[in-house]
């Protein structure tokens, strides 16, 4: 159950943290993974990384907001690879303020990476998928897409976009077998978590990384490993009878 065999899986964002998890899960489920990250180095190590466990995966530098590079990637992907399977578009990028406190810059910013990148990707991706006979899309949301976060205005956005062009594709593609879904998670542990803990909160990062941890009342955040095994079953043909869903993972944050 769940194999991917032979299955070209473009994936954004591959380069670290949930990206990376789902490529590396894909690659031994056996799908030939593309690996797309802005940070060409991270892509392919996360490759190489696939291929050292006897998978098969490519890394492709790729800003999911640029049009023309989004395009040349795919079309270099068809060429090299000869279709488009699974495309899942989890590169994004987070902010923190209020709508008083986010500068237009910053909202653009959000916006051209989390929304734009989704729909550019979307776009390269359906007319290929539509030639072979069908295809899935997997959107990476949030559980701020369901729910109020405070101090995360524009980061909400552009997630709540994310939940809706999901909607949207999903009712589209339906009759032409393309199937999209998206996964909500709540606070994962990744390097940025990290990472945003050491430029935020310097000297209390175990002080704020208990806190972010406890706002999920299973009392930790999640594992990539975790949204990872939940992305495989939503791309797998296990999951043919699923579309137009937005899955949270989330802790129990929902159901408080």
């Amino acid at each position: 159950m769940f194999r991917l065999d032979d299955k070209v899986a473009v994936l954004t964002g591959a380069g670290s943290g949930i990206g990376e998890a789902i490529a590396h899960l894909f690659g031994r489920q056996g799908a030939i993974v593309q690996a797309l990250d802005l940070d060409e180095a991270s892509a392919s190590r996360c490759a190489e990384t696939i291929r050292q466990h006897a998978g098969r995966a490519d890394a492709r530098r790729c800003d999911v907001a640029d049009a023309a590079e989004v395009r040349r990637t795919f079309q270099a992907v068809v060429a090299e690879r000869g279709r488009v399977d699974i495309l899942v578009n989890n590169a994004g990028i987070a902010h923190v303020g209020t709508v008083e406190t986010t500068s237009e810059a910053d909202f653009d910013r959000v916006f051209r990476v989390n929304v734009k990148g989704v729909y550019l990707c979307s776009q390269a991706a359906v007319p290929q998928m539509l030639a072979q006979g069908g295809g899935v899309i997997l959107n990476m949301a949030s559980i701020v897409s369901h729910i109020g976060l405070p101090d995360r205005f524009a980061y909400s956005m552009s997630k709540g976009a994310v939940h809706t062009m999901t909607m949207s594709i999903a009712a589209d593609y339906m009759k032409r077998n393309i199937r999209c879904n998206c996964i909500s998670p709540a606070r994962v542990h990744t390097p940025f978590v990290d990472g945003f803990l050491a430029r935020n909160y310097p000297g209390r990062e175990a002080e704020m990384f208990r806190k972010l941890s406890e706002y999920q009342p299973i009392g930790r955040m999640g594992r990539p490993e975790e949204v990872a095994v939940l992305a495989l079953y939503l791309c797998s043909d296990e999951a043919s009878f699923i579309t137009g869903q937005a899955y949270p993972i989330d802790g129990g944050v929902l159901a408080t």
